[in-house]
């Protein structure tokens, strides 16, 4: 099925039919699929170390980003809330939850989905959480500071807050001064929510105030909060830039979380291969404005796709591809080359 979604990037199961190769015909592979996501029992905890180990050793910390994508099919709402971490300018997925609902996560799903990332690897291995205007309240963060977790989320800008002297002030009013590309982090922790936080702000270029609560000191809270859009390039790549996942026609939530777990493998092995093609001097330009001409997830995704499709042949190259879907700290076996 990886190797289908990596040939003709889309999750549209007639179409990942048609691709998968054998003897059955496309009407069987078709039933087999449908069997896959209606009867398959999966462990995504233990689907979640497996990501880790791919990209991350054991001592690492990392920061972790949350966010909502969603769209609607016919009258069911696929509303899916993921955490994931940042890693080279794309989130890894690790884990997620599907909601039943349309509209933002309420702080009880939020803090069930954290509670799993505890329960696998505590909260000293988070440098902090990444979070937009959507995951913000009291409730929540109340919950953060009990569970010592890190955070740097944006705030609304009509937010009551405290000012230097501790009267109660709109956060937006302590920096009303600032011009286009300034910032400030203010001095001292400031009332939130009934919680001390620092303050941060930005104004940015289309005059709009880009506002911050942080749990901690940090140098620049903007540039670390920066990072949280790696969880939209995330989706932008499960999306238009690759998958499609919007083709899909599950809307069963328990299918279309299956579905989200193959879709996060088969991400995951074509960000390991734009990584690994890189490294081997195979590597991207940069264009006049400083960017890449494009991602290491799609460097990668280019690449499995002329494998499947048969139109890449060199096969130290194949082999090397199928190890990196080895953990880190599981050495490559010799294994024998995999016919596509």
């Amino acid at each position: 099925m990886i190797t289908a979604f990596c040939a003709i990037r889309t999750v549209n199961l007639k179409q990942v039919a048609n691709a998968i190769t054998g003897k059955a015909k496309a009407d069987s592979n078709y039933r087999k699929l449908q069997r896959f996501f209606a009867l398959t029992e999966l462990c995504y905890n233990e689907l979640a170390r497996y990501i880790v180990r791919l990209f991350f050793n054991e001592t690492t910390d990392w920061y972790l980003t949350m966010d909502r994508t969603n769209w609607q099919y016919g009258r069911a709402n696929i509303n899916i809330l993921v955490l994931g971490i940042c890693y080279k300018g794309r989130a890894i997925p690790i884990l997620w939850t599907l909601l039943n609902k349309k509209g933002n996560s309420n702080t009880q799903e939020r803090i069930e989905l954290l509670s799993r990332f505890l329960n696998l690897y505590g909260h000293k291995r988070i440098k902090a959480l990444l979070a937009d205007r959507e995951f913000i309240g009291q409730d929540w963060f109340t919950w953060l500071n009990k569970q010592q977790i890190p955070f740097n989320i944006r705030l609304k800008k009509n937010e009551c807050t405290t000012n230097s002297r501790g009267l109660s002030v709109y956060i937006d009013g302590l920096f009303y001064h600032l011009k286009a590309n300034e910032r400030v982090t203010l001095q001292g922790q400031r009332l939130l929510w009934g919680k001390q936080v620092y303050l941060s702000g930005l104004r940015l270029t289309n005059g709009e105030l880009l506002l911050l609560a942080t749990s901690h000191i940090e140098e620049e809270p903007i540039d670390i909060y920066s990072k949280r859009w790696e969880i939209e390039t995330l989706f932008e790549c499960l999306k238009g830039r690759g998958f499609n996942f919007e083709d899909t026609r599950l809307t069963e939530l328990e299918r279309v979380n299956k579905m989200v777990a193959v879709l996060a493998l088969s991400y995951c092995w074509a960000h390991k291969a734009g990584e690994w093609r890189s490294e081997q001097g195979d590597g991207l330009k940069y264009k006049k404005h400083g960017r890449l001409e494009k991602s290491l997830f799609r460097h990668g995704l280019d690449l499995l796709q002329q494998i499947m499709l048969g139109t890449f042949t060199e096969r130290h190259t194949i082999r090397r591809c199928v190890n990196l879907l080895k953990p880190r700290d599981v050495s490559p076996p010799d294994i024998p080359l995999v016919v596509f």
